[in-house]
C-alpha cells in the first residue's frame, strides 16, 4: 500500500517536471504585440489588434498561474493576430499614403 502510493505521487511528480516554460513563445508573442501597437495596429486594424491584446493577456495570465500548456497556447494565437494587424495596419497606411 505504501509502496503504491509512493509510486503514484513519484510519477505525477516527474509528470509536473516535463512541462517546460514557454519564454520563446511569450517573448515573440510580446515583440509582436509591441510591433502591432508601433505599426498602429490598435486604429487600422483594431479588431485584430483587439484580438492580439486579449490572448496576450491571457498568455501571460496563465503563465503567472503555470499553466504553461495554455500559456504557450495563447502566446502563439497572440503572435498570429499581432503580425496580422501589423500587416493589415501597415497596408492600410500605404493605400492611404498613396490615395492621397
Amino acid at each position: 500500500m505504501r509502496v503504491s502510493l509512493l509510486s503514484v505521487l513519484l510519477l505525477l511528480g516527474a509528470c509536473g517536471l516535463t512541462t517546460t516554460r514557454p519564454k520563446t513563445e511569450m517573448s515573440l508573442a510580446q515583440a509582436a504585440f509591441m510591433a502591432a501597437k508601433e505599426a498602429g495596429a490598435d486604429i487600422h486594424a483594431a479588431n485584430l489588434f483587439r484580438k492580439a491584446e486579449d490572448y496576450y493577456l491571457k498568455a501571460k495570465s496563465a503563465y503567472r498561474r503555470k499553466y504553461f500548456n495554455k500559456a504557450q497556447e495563447y502566446a502563439l494565437l497572440s503572435k498570429k493576430y499581432s503580425e496580422q494587424a501589423e500587416y493589415s495596419a501597415v497596408r492600410k497606411k500605404a493605400l492611404e499614403g498613396n490615395a492621397e
